[in-house]
């Protein structure tokens, strides 16, 4: 199983990026699939997730309404919408996915399969 992140790069605040990540031996229709971020010296965090069952989904307080996850079953693949970024979006983006449950969606242990992370950089 391997995860495949991409799509970061260096944008103005006040910008938008898209994030892509696709997946190889793993198909995400059958997991719930899920954004974290980084940032340097800080603990990775939740950013949004897209749940396996009923397409419900959940987005951390700082980011909703901001960002969009969505899944695109026929390419395999999951993306992140963000708009209106901050620079307090700056932080290394990685995508995951498992087989959680509800009360470990917003938790790192809840997802077996990573990926390598791609990079994100608000300017001010």
């Amino acid at each position: 199983v391997q995860l495949q992140a991409s799509g970061g790069g260096l944008v103005q605040a006040g910008g938008s990026l898209r994030l892509s990540c696709t997946a190889s031996g793993l198909s995400f229709s059958s997991y719930t699939v899920a954004w974290f971020r980084q940032a340097p010296g800080q603990e990775r965090e939740f950013v949004a997730a897209f749940r396996r069952n009923g397409g419900f989904t959940y987005y951390a307080g700082s980011v909703e309404s901001r960002f969009t996850i969505s899944r695109d079953n026929a390419r395999n693949t999951v993306l992140l919408q963000m708009n209106s970024l901050k620079p307090e979006d700056t932080a290394v983006y990685y995508c995951a996915a498992g087989n959680t449950i509800l009360s470990s969606i917003r938790t790192s242990r809840g997802y077996a399969h990573w990926g390598q992370g791609t990079l994100v950089t608000v300017s001010s």
